[in-house]
């Protein structure tokens, strides 16, 4: 039978992390069918070749998280994708939800909440105001797990080959087309491990300021700049 939901993941040296990832995938109560389709930036496959389970789909692609997720979703056999970061971790039951809110065929595409793995009221600061930015906007980011209806992914043209901003630039489409988006009311949790290495406000006012020039039409190739696309991941 095919799946209800594929669920892509992009890495680049992720291997610290791949398993835990896949194995809360797998732990998920699910009423469906999904499988997990992880493709690696890298042309060694570092990551993918360190996936213990073997009913995982393993695929190599040119590096940047649009190119990589386009490939994903060219493999999938679910009608729905679910795009996953390989630090985010799906919250209990948020398949079940996922095909729950998809019954309605008006909704094109989701997301869900956000929470960071972190202590601290400036996180959960963080928490809120982007829960509350995606319910207002409904541009959720990417580590807030996007999921789309697959033929309606291809219809809006995939994501684009940016090197920045891939999310909320596929998110603007959607919107621009009248597609309905909705916010599911459970969180994700994202890994803190840039907020901690970048420094938590100096992240947060970069993100924003990123976001917000994106907004205004300043091209992702520059705004690149401001973003480092590598951090430590020992």
């Amino acid at each position: 039978m095919k799946p209800d939901i594929s669920i892509v993941i992009p890495v680049l040296n992720e291997h610290a992390v791949i398993n835990k990832t896949i194995k809360v995938l797998y732990h998920q109560q699910f009423s469906g069918i999904f499988e997990v389709i992880v493709v690696d930036g890298s042309k060694d496959g570092s990551t993918i070749s360190r996936i213990q389970n073997k009913a995982v789909i393993k695929i190599i692609s040119p590096p940047g998280r649009g190119p990589q997720m386009n490939s994903g979703a060219r493999m999938a056999s679910g009608k729905i994708i679910l795009f996953l970061h390989c630090d985010t971790i799906l919250p209990e039951g948020a398949l079940n939800a996922v095909l729950d809110i998809m019954k309605n065929q008006l909704v094109k595409a989701g997301a869900f909440d956000l929470s960071i793995d972190a202590k601290g009221f400036f996180y959960r600061m963080i928490e809120k105001t982007a829960s509350f930015r995606s319910r207002i906007t409904k541009i959720p980011y990417g580590d807030q797990a996007i999921f789309i209806r697959k033929n309606y992914f291809f219809e809006i043209g995939q994501y684009r080959n940016i090197p920045i901003m891939e999310d909320v630039e596929l998110m603007q489409r959607i919107k621009k087309a009248k597609g309905s988006i909705r916010i599911i009311n459970k969180q994700t949790t994202t890994s803190a491990r840039r907020w901690e290495q970048e420094g938590a406000l100096r992240c947060t006012l970069r993100n924003w300021m990123i976001l917000t020039l994106f907004f205004w039409g300043v091209k992702p190739e520059k705004l690149a700049a401001f973003y480092k696309p590598e951090i430590d991941r020992k």
